[in-house]
């Protein structure tokens, strides 16, 4: 399994890369966030993830082992194949993604082209428990700055409120506030409760 490359960036594309390793030019398949955050640097290094199918052998390409493992956990789904997924990730970002499921947000992952109602009733459910077990996936969530939104999550569930019914609304104050602490974040949660 070819799980990385380093090299030269030749080409680049919003769906796809060209890297010339050791002479060997490689044409991995990406996300428009993959492509958002390549740089036109003289060394890259992609995590990839190799398909093998019958007729083919295609290599999918991330900035991150983050969203790597995010796309191989949609692959998981039934249903849900490398393209679907692949939209699915430049549509959203892998911290989206991620919030969507774990606070079971089917009309953010419907927002997705190609993705219907079932389908993102079945992300939900099949991934929902291994989110919350995989450490790294909550690295995810953590390190992209909801360190306050789990806070305020956590204080409004003491009060009593879901975390479905205070999530949306969280995630809508961190947007339009940024920079708000957790009091911030709370108080206006619970004006909008």
């Amino acid at each position: 399994m070819i799980t990385q490359l380093r090299g030269r960036l030749l080409e680049k594309n919003p769906t796809f890369i060209v890297l010339d390793c050791n002479g060997i030019g490689y044409e991995v398949n990406i996300s428009l966030h993959t492509f958002s955050r390549v740089k036109d640097e003289e060394q890259l290094t992609i995590y990839t993830h190799l398909q093998v199918k019958e007729d083919s052998h295609t290599l999918y390409g991330f900035i991150d082992k983050e969203e790597r493992l995010v796309f191989r956990q949609l692959l998981s789904v039934s249903g849900i194949g490398a393209s679907t997924a692949r939209v699915m990730l430049s549509s959203l970002t892998p911290e989206e993604v991620i919030e969507a499921i774990s606070m079971e947000d089917a009309d953010t992952i419907q927002s997705v082209k190609g993705i219907g109602k079932k389908t993102a009733q079945r992300v939900i459910l099949d991934l929902k428990d291994k989110i919350q077990k995989t450490d790294s996936l909550t690295e995810i969530v953590n390190s992209s700055g909801n360190a306050h939104k789990e806070e305020a999550l956590s204080a409004l569930e003491t009060l009593g409120y879901t975390r479905k019914q205070s999530g949306k609304i969280i995630s809508k104050i961190c947007n339009n506030h940024p920079h708000a602490n957790v009091e911030e974040i709370i108080k206006l949660a619970l004006k909008n409760l």
